[in-house]
């Protein structure tokens, strides 16, 4: 008897298999995105072609599921807590701190900003090439550790390039004035002589 009624329940079965694989083609998606409509087993089971089951589509008896949704709320809100610098202790850590933020990534992203500073200041006539130059082989030869140090190196050597060029102005002037001085002090000595003669040629006549 139990076989004999296994036999009926899968006489009365449909097996859609072929138009859930033709319609999954069809929609181009999964065949487990595909929905049967199970009060038209009869109707579905009869389309054995891609046109006859782009039809039963169009009539709405097969239906493409909508996509499950993944949610990223909670992925959001960790992903938030981290850059605030939670959840980075030393459990959550796997790889070396080398290899989390290597080394050779801070070297070059330091020496960018440095040599982008340094050409920023060229073009805007604040260093000449000369102390360009000099200024880049020094960050080269790892002499500034941030943009602050460079700056205030600049500074600082600008500051005693302008007070060297007061003090050679100065010192320059003082020349000249010291010279003007022994020049005028010697033009009366040397109209004097001159003016010796014309008085020995009266006393003759």
């Amino acid at each position: 008897k139990h076989h004999v009624r296994s036999r009926v329940f899968y006489a009365k079965m449909v097996l859609l298999r072929l138009q859930k694989r033709l319609a999954a083609s069809v929609l181009k998606c999964g065949k487990r995105k595909i929905w049967l409509d199970p009060n038209e087993t009869t109707e579905i089971s009869g389309a054995n072609s891609r046109k006859s089951v782009h039809r039963l589509i169009k009539n709405g008896l097969i239906i493409q599921k909508p996509q499950v949704v993944h949610s990223r709320s909670r992925a959001l809100r960790h992903a938030e807590a981290r850059r605030k610098g939670r959840h980075t202790g030393y459990g959550k850590r796997k790889g070396t701190a080398n290899a989390r933020m290597p080394v050779k990534i801070i070297w070059i992203r330091r020496q960018r900003v440095l040599r982008r500073l340094l050409r920023k200041y060229r073009e805007a006539k604040k260093i000449d090439r000369h102390l360009y130059r000099e200024l880049y082989m020094k960050s080269k030869g790892n002499v500034f550790k941030n943009k602050r140090v460079l700056m205030e190196f600049i500074h600082k050597r600008k500051e005693e390039s302008s007070r060297a060029k007061l003090l050679n102005d100065q010192a320059e002037a003082r020349r000249k004035r010291v010279k003007e001085a022994r020049l005028r002090k010697a033009a009366p000595k040397a109209q004097k002589p001159a003016a010796a003669p014309a008085v020995e040629s009266k006393e003759k006549k």
